[in-house]
């Protein structure tokens, strides 16, 4: 009999419907080519709900000019569009915080595969709609086929088009409700004709091209087959959440079970026959029991080919933990509406079935309303080379357990002895009792009725009378000797079981663990390297094999990682890897391609596809992974792909945040070149032409006027052009400051004299101490970095305003500040004005900047050891620029004095 308990719902089918009804509701307007008529199916529900008193409001709905589309806007109220500037173009796109403010009940969003415009809070539609229905807000939608993801190959493959873009399956796993809308390949291409779709010149290419009648019938069963999957898996749900024990042959599902047994292989083949003649998704199970802990190696490694068989002819394969074989199956048949269950017959003989049962047998008695096939397909038997059989005893059978057993059996003889004098003969057997189920406990199955038989012989020849002998004369102990043997043997077995379970709970149990804290290590990787040593590290350590990790570089499959370090591969191990990378599948020992490789090299993939190859190998022989240790190494490398895709798109991150660096550096440089090299040539050359045609008509004083502004925008324009050398030294690493021992005032002094011409409005105060001690520094560094902060002040300041330059010796360092009394700088720019191409907000009075100089200051400033920052005076108006350069230390003193 089933559980009581496969009765009850389902708890994580209860969670999800708990979880839905949290959720809004998606409904889908599915269609196999565009013009078949999703929106003006999506618009008729829209308006029955409306009808019926729902608040519907339409988000965005996109008519494509056709005036059955557009009547069926009016009277619904419509979310106007948000703006989006790019690249000097004004884009539509729907306002997603507009609807979250108005809180509809339901609100139809058209075209689910949209990308929005650059600047939108999502990159994609779908995920606007996702948080429409975290929200609480049901959402109509529509799409086409050729937009989901897994089927982007096939749709470019059938329309030599490719569809940039998709939608994740996952997004369309979760709707609600999937209505598709059909229409025939001949009355699309009609519509098509009458310009109901498309223009007259457009559609003529598009009948021509992609609505072909081929095409279409090919997408339409597309569409088709993935709506109706969609319908059985809310069926499935359905019968889970309601505890529906099934099966409802609404469609077919074929589920073959498997074991050790030769036979195997051919059950599999013929569930795959039999899923193909019925076009129905089949799986393939092994369940684990008790007794799956006792398998040999050699049945283990049967298993473990069954299993790949199945998964090489497209099977889905699972391993089933449970108690009984036959009630396992049943309990996930139904579970998953599973009508057709493939079995093999029973080669055991009539007596051992009658004793331990026909797993065929009971599930014909089970089935109910499932179909049991069972096959009785036979394989040779392989023949055991010469001495296995004796190796297999002799490393199969091992005496410990039974000299153990014996002594345990010692043991409880001698207590027994002890208590003879205070205890009935019936109660001393409760001590012998005690043993067997020690020896069971610790043992196991064979040492526990070794254990049992032993004690009842011991406890007749020296408890029951006649004593020393083996004949028995009471009937009555007849009755006790043989009671005692069965309660012992049955004992023993169960005892046995509870062992075996708590040792696969324990296993269990260490491997989660294991696998928990190897993602909780992973999570906190940042590196690659780091991610690939503990990926390589824990998969040997779970699996007890020599690891190494393959990674794309530079066009090339390369070893990035192994464990142990020292571990290298042979040009046949290169070659299996470099075949599993460029076709994604396994190959090496064990696998169909390449077996004469020393490793099992597999994918490391994720949703986006491969990103690396694992390779792995051992000392034992046959194949590396049972199915038991295939599940864990796909779960490990699931676990790395995922983080090594991480830290990937980090890096990609990085790059493109980078990227857009460069690219605004680059257009501000070609903005401050445009501005800052033709303004001074500009007035060059205007001087220069004026002088040169009206020389003779100029007077003395207009002449040398005209000069001055030559050699003033000269400067200026050599200015410029040092700016842009130094910030190139910089940012090339070519700045190697040449420090020694120098007089802070003598710096000073000759930044304020080159300076002066740029001064010459302002009223410069000094106030800087006699013993300020000198400072270990570049000189020419230095004063061009003061010269920056001059030129900086005198742009920022009024004329006549007083700009001060004071200085003081703390107990490790000299502090330097600049100080003026111009408007200041806006709090949030006070670290962002360091930046390349920065400038403040200024009025116009103020004269254009490259924005290079301050950047150029603290560049200078840091390569000499020290710091500079901006702030605001708190005693009036104005900026303070204080650079911080630490005092030298004695030695360095010393030998910097000549």
């Amino acid at each position: 009999m089933v559980d009581d308990t496969d009765r009850r719902p389902s708890p994580d089918a209860l969670l999800e419907a708990a979880e839905r009804e949290l959720r809004g509701k998606l409904r889908i307007f599915l269609g196999a080519a565009p013009g078949v008529g999703k929106t003006f199916e999506m618009l008729l529900s829209a308006r029955a709900r409306k009808a019926e008193g729902v608040d519907v409001i339409i988000g965005v709905v996109e008519t494509h000019g056709r005036a059955e589309t557009e009547a069926l806007l009016q009277g619904f109220e419509i979310v106007p569009r948000v703006e989006v500037p790019y690249h000097g173009r004004t884009l539509t796109e729907m306002d997603l915080d507009a609807i979250l403010a108005r809180r509809p009940e339901l609100v139809l969003v058209d075209e689910l595969a949209h990308t929005n415009a650059p600047g939108s809070r999502h990159p994609k539609r779908y995920i606007d709609i996702e948080e429409l229905l975290a929200a609480g807000i049901d959402v109509y939608t529509t799409v086409n086929i050729q937009h989901l993801e897994s089927l982007n190959d096939i749709v470019a493959q059938i329309t030599r088009i490719r569809v940039r873009e998709t939608v994740p399956d996952s997004f369309i796993d979760r709707a609600d409700d999937i209505e598709v809308v059909d229409l025939t390949p001949g009355d699309l291409i009609e519509r098509l004709k009458q310009g109901k779709v498309y223009m007259p010149q457009t559609a003529r290419a598009a009948i021509e091209n992609y609505f072909t009648p081929g095409n279409l019938t090919a997408l339409r069963e597309l569409s088709l087959r993935c709506t109706a999957q969609r319908v059985d898996e809310q069926l499935v749900s359905h019968m889970r959440e309601n505890a529906i024990p099934g099966p409802w042959a609404a469609g077919e599902r074929v589920l073959v079970c498997v074991d050790e047994a030769l036979r195997s292989p051919a059950i599999v083949r013929y569930g795959r026959r039999l899923a193909e003649r019925l076009r129905a998704p089949w799986s393939v199970v092994t369940v684990e029991t008790t007794r799956t802990a006792r398998m040999s190696e050699a049945d283990r490694d049967r298993l473990a080919n069954t299993m790949r068989l199945a998964e090489s002819l497209g099977a889905e394969t699972m391993t089933l933990p449970g108690r009984t074989v036959a009630e396992e199956i049943m309990r996930h048949a139904r579970e998953k509406n599973v009508t057709h269950i493939v079995v093999g017959r029973s080669d055991k003989s009539r007596w051992r079935e009658w004793l331990e049962g026909s797993v065929a047998n009971d599930l014909i008695r089970m089935a109910g309303d499932v179909s049991i096939n069972v096959v009785s397909g036979r394989e040779p038997a392989p023949k055991p080379p010469r001495g296995a059989v004796e190796d297999a005893a002799a490393s199969g059978l091992s005496l410990r357990p039974y000299l153990a057993s014996l002594a345990i059996i010692a043991g409880a003889l001698a207590l027994s002895e002890g208590l003879q004098q205070t205890l009935d003969v019936s109660n001393i057997g409760v001590v012998f009792l005690m043993g067997v189920l020690i020896s069971a406990l610790r043992f196991g199955l064979g040492p526990g009725i070794f254990t049992s038989v032993v004690s009842a012989l011991a406890f007749n020849f020296f408890f029951l009378p006649p004593l020393y002998t083996f004949t028995i004369g009471d009937p009555e102990s007849i009755i006790t000797f043989i009671f005692f043997l069965i309660v012992s043997v049955v004992a023993s077995d169960l005892t046995s079981r509870v062992r075996a379970q708590a040792m696969a709970a324990r296993q269990r149990a260490r491997m989660t663990e294991n696998l928990y804290l190897f993602s909780k290590k992973l999570a906190g990787t940042a590196t690659l390297d780091d991610v690939l040593w503990a990926t390589a590290f824990q998969i040997a350590f779970m699996l007890k094999v020599r690891v190494v990790l393959l990674l794309p570089e530079h066009g090339r499959i390369t070893v990035k990682a192994g464990y142990p370090p020292e571990d290298t591969l042979d040009e046949a191990d290169l070659a299996a890897a470099k075949w599993t990378w460029e076709n994604d599948r396994p190959a090496g020992r064990g696998a169909d391609t390449l077996p004469g490789a020393k490793r099992l090299f597999l994918p490391l993939r994720t949703a986006r596809g491969a990103i690396g190859v694992v390779g792995i190998d051992d000392d034992r022989q046959g194949p590396i992974l049972t199915p038991e240790s295939r599940r864990l190494m796909d779960a490990l490398t699931d676990q790395a792909a995922l983080a090594i895709e991480r830290v990937h798109l980090v890096e990609d991150l990085d790059n493109a945040r980078l990227a857009v660096e460069a690219d605004r550096l680059r257009q501000a440089l070609l903005t401050s070149i445009s501005h800052d090299l033709k303004t001074p040539l500009a007035a060059i050359m205007g001087a220069a032409g004026t002088l040169k045609e009206f020389s003779t008509a100029l007077d003395k004083p207009t002449k040398e006027d005209l000069l001055g502004t030559v050699l003033d925008e000269a400067e200026r324009l050599n200015r410029f052009i040092a700016n842009l050398l130094d910030m190139t030294r910089l940012e090339s690493g070519a700045i190697a400051p040449n420090c020694g021992l120098h007089d802070l005032n003598e710096i000073i002094g000759s930044a304020l004299s080159r300076a002066k011409k740029i001064l010459a409005g302002h009223e410069i105060e000094v106030d800087l101490p006699a013993n300020l001690p000198m400072l270990r520094i570049d000189p020419v560094l230095f004063e061009q970095v003061l010269f920056n902060l001059f030129d900086n002040a005198a742009k920022y300041s009024p004329a006549g305003s007083r700009i001060r330059v004071q200085a003081f010796a703390g107990e490790r360092s000299v502090t330097l500040q600049v100080l003026d009394e111009g408007p200041g700088i806006p709090p949030d720019e006070l670290e962002d004005i360091f930046g390349k191409f920065t400038r403040a907000r200024k009025g116009d009075s103020v004269p254009a900047g490259t924005g290079l100089g301050l950047a150029i200051c603290r560049g200078f400033v840091e390569a000499m050891g020290g710091t500079i920052a901006a702030g605001n005076r708190t005693d009036r108006k104005g900026a303070i620029f204080t650079i911080r350069m630490k005092l030298p230390s004695a030695q360095t003193a010393s030998r910097d004095i000549p």
